[in-house]
């Protein structure tokens, strides 16, 4: 179990007036905390003997302090509410007993924990740890549990030191340290006020969002939610409404980056969640805050496609969030520029594309229903660096989206130096050389991609043109679990495209045809390309100068 799954977080909700009705925490859910306390007791360290007694260890046999953060949760959590089986069983307090313990073994001088895989002394692993814990300590004073209140405030008092003077190494960790400090204001703000006035020093630097509505990460489904959630406990826990604001605009932008069956356009991410397939679950808190706030159909439509990421302690502490507004229809029929980020979005019902406009070599990526295509990109054999990375991209003529990319390959002549300076190069200044040389031989190629949509699908042009007889190899690469039919197999998972082809999954099929001869030649590894794609790969290969038009329609 690692940090990530266990982020949370707790807020102070100010329901504006809504058109709202009541219903009771969903039984579902109450479920799946019980099986997630029987998972935590199953899986804890009880070996008096170890030096990691009350943690969980990962898969890999790391303990990590920050997993007992969701020990707490869960189990104090089940252990407050009347409606859990787990209501006041000792059990619950001895699970909790020995993960705090495990923690206070390892909290550093500086009052943070760390994180195995990567962080050490890490103030924001702390924050993260923090936030699920204080949540559960809120609960515990409303409850007035003192047996749960003596466990938790002396370790956030302790690791509340750490948040008061630690640094942080990326933009989203300045808003869950925000986020935990508000936190620790609201329990103990009333004796130190350290904990406000280190929050508002991060705060005072203004938050990081583009005019798009983006995170400077632009992270769709790990960080986005980090800094929403952060930026939205201390809007409530510190009276900053202003900060709601931030986090509205990421909800509206968020809205166009979802594709059909609700899966979260990732492409656009600086960080590990960068193609990565998921849901929007984690955007379930901020998206049900500002449905309830904001009678907001459309956040509350985003609220339940994120269900799976509703918090049984967050809907105790907080009661307006089991509210439900009237929802509306997500958007899924648009089409969308993004000009800072530098993607267009198109949305036809079932149908959904992105593309990207500079610096990224899938161009155009495309789903149709279930059938999921990762990406289109190809790479010339230009000395070593043909692959396509548009230098230029966006919206053309005639509702097309055009690409370019412009490359030279030199050859470079002996040092022209006077009679009476040295000529020799040595090892370490060969590259320096290259700047004061004469160039010859300079080949050139420019390479380009057209997409329009039409009525049935999308047609994509690729173009080289320059040095003739460059080879060149075009991939089209769907997501596995599909079937493939009409192209000749090469070896697993790498296809030759003939005139026509089929690929379908599930109830949807996708349509490629492109012109004859489609594919002269076998060399599809290109050297200076970057690696084949995970899933099925099918290639449409040809010369210099080359000029093609591939087909997508619905079969």
């Amino acid at each position: 179990m690692t940090r990530r799954q266990m982020l949370s977080a707790s807020t102070q909700v100010a329901v504006a007036a809504a058109a709202t009705t009541t219903s009771a925490i969903p039984a579902d859910l109450v479920q799946r905390s019980e099986k997630g306390v029987e998972s935590m007791l199953a899986g804890q360290n009880n070996d008096p003997k170890s030096r990691h007694r009350g943690g969980i260890p990962d898969a890999d046999g790391l303990y990590s302090p920050g997993t007992a953060g969701g020990i707490v949760e869960l189990l104090g959590t089940c252990f407050l509410y009347e409606g859990s089986k787990f209501f006041k069983k000792p059990l619950m307090l001895q699970g909790m007993r020995l993960a705090i313990d495990f923690v206070n073994r390892g909290i550093t001088a500086e009052g943070n924990i760390d994180l195995p895989i990567t962080n050490f002394n890490s103030t924001p692993d702390t924050a993260f740890f923090v936030n699920p814990i204080a949540t559960v300590a809120v609960l515990a004073r409303r409850a007035k549990a003192a047996e749960l209140s003596n466990l938790l405030e002396p370790l956030l008092l302790r690791v509340g030191k750490g948040l008061v003077n630690g640094g942080v190494h990326t933009p989203n960790h300045r808003w869950v340290v925000t986020s935990a400090l508000a936190q620790l204001h609201e329990l103990f703000g009333a004796q130190d006020g350290s904990y406000l006035k280190r929050a508002n020093q991060w705060l005072s630097e203004g938050i990081d969002m583009d005019a798009d509505g983006q995170f400077s990460e632009r992270s769709t489904t790990v960080y986005n939610t980090v800094s929403d959630r952060g930026l939205a406990f201390a809007a409530l826990k510190l009276n900053r409404p202003d900060l709601l604001e931030p986090v509205r605009r990421n909800l509206q932008s968020m809205l166009y980056l979802l594709h059909p069956g609700n899966e979260v356009v990732t492409e656009i991410s600086k960080r590990q969640d960068k193609n990565v397939r998921a849901k929007p679950d984690r955007y379930w808190f901020p998206a049900k805050l500002l449905a309830v706030r904001d009678d907001n159909g459309s956040f509350e439509s985003f609220a339940q496609a994120g269900a799976m990421g509703q918090q049984l302690s967050l809907l105790l502490e907080y009661p307006e969030l089991q509210r439900k507004v009237t929802p509306t229809p997500l958007p899924d029929q648009y089409e969308k520029i993004f000009p800072v980020v530098g993607i267009g979005r198109i949305r036809r019902g079932k149908t959904s594309a992105t593309l990207q406009f500079t610096d990224s070599d899938r161009v155009f990526c495309l789903r149709r229903g279930d059938v999921v295509m990762n990406g289109i990109r190809f790479a010339s054999a230009f000395f070593g660096k043909g692959q396509f990375l548009p230098g230029q991209g966006g919206p053309g003529k005639d509702g097309t989206y055009e690409f370019t990319q412009d490359l030279t390959g030199p050859y470079y002549q002996p040092l022209d130096h006077p009679e009476s300076e040295p000529r020799i190069v040595l090892h370490q200044q060969w590259g320096e050389s290259w700047q004061r040389r004469r160039q010859s031989g300079v080949c050139k190629l420019t390479q380009s991609v057209v997409v329009k949509e039409d009525k049935n699908g999308f047609t994509v042009r690729v173009r080289a043109e320059g040095t003739n007889e460059v080879p060149l190899a075009v991939e089209i690469s769907f997501a596995p679990g599909g079937v493939l039919e009409g192209c000749e197999k090469m070896r697993d998972d790498v296809y030759l495209l003939g005139p026509s082809a089929v690929y379908r999954q599930g109830a949807d099929a996708v349509r490629i045809s492109g012109p004859t001869g489609t594919a002269p030649h076998r060399y599809v590894n290109v050297r200076g390309a970057l690696p084949k794609l995970d899933g099925t790969s099918v290639y449409v290969t040809g010369y210099t100068p080359f000029d093609r038009t591939i087909r997508f329609h619905w079969a």
